[in-house]
């Protein structure tokens, strides 16, 4: 089943009945939750090649919405259970797909509860720069399709904190804005080690 969406839309929302796993074939989708204040808090931004909608209960953990225009290929989770069954080894892909889902939210717990504004740009720039490299693509520039309120909420920080630490690491070398989603990587070792704690 071939799903297309334009920004902006819904692919589903959370508590909705979780009968198809999707794989993204172009564009970018974000995955969020909503905090019992009403607030979201974004969990994740997936990209082509990525899958969504993995589910251990009846319903979506999460809702989903395309960030840009996106093309998805849809498959029946009653369906897929059956192929699975006829094809083990396609199982244990998938089992180490929804393991990497379970490690990315366990890093981004880390990310919200120990990490000072800057250590948490710097993750999430590096992040995207090693999905490039594991697509065999340049690592820099970084295009962000997302909005900043987007990243914000990602990060758990607001507009303005994350509007002044993409300053400073442009005035401190570390990357170069050439517009609001392309970003230029000057200095991945320095990021790295801000990432990792170190004042930059």
């Amino acid at each position: 089943m071939d799903v297309k969406l334009s920004a902006g839309s819904t692919l589903f929302i959370e508590g909705d009945k979780a009968d198809h796993l999707y794989n993204i074939s172009h564009g970018c989708i974000r995955i969020h939750k909503l905090l019992p204040d009403g607030r979201r808090q974004v969990i994740g931004f997936l990209t082509t090649g990525d899958f969504l909608g993995f589910a251990v209960r009846d319903g979506y953990a999460y809702s989903a919405e395309a960030v840009t225009n996106t093309k998805l290929c849809g498959f029946s989770r009653v369906k897929l259970e059956h192929l699975l069954q006829a094809f083990p080894a396609m199982e244990k892909r998938l089992l180490g797909i929804a393991a990497n889902e379970l490690a990315v939210a366990q890093d981004q717990m880390l990310l919200l509860g120990r990490k000072t504004a800057a250590e948490r740009l710097a993750s999430f720039l590096i992040a995207f720069s090693d999905r490039l490299l594991k697509a065999d693509l340049p690592i820099s520039p970084i295009v962000l399709p997302m909005a900043r309120s987007d990243i914000s909420d990602y990060l758990g920080l607001t507009n303005e904190t994350i509007s002044r630490t993409f300053t400073r690491f442009r005035k401190l070398g570390l990357i170069e804005l050439n517009n609001a989603e392309t970003i230029y990587i000057r200095d991945m070792k320095r990021l790295r080690r801000v990432a990792g704690g170190e004042e930059p």
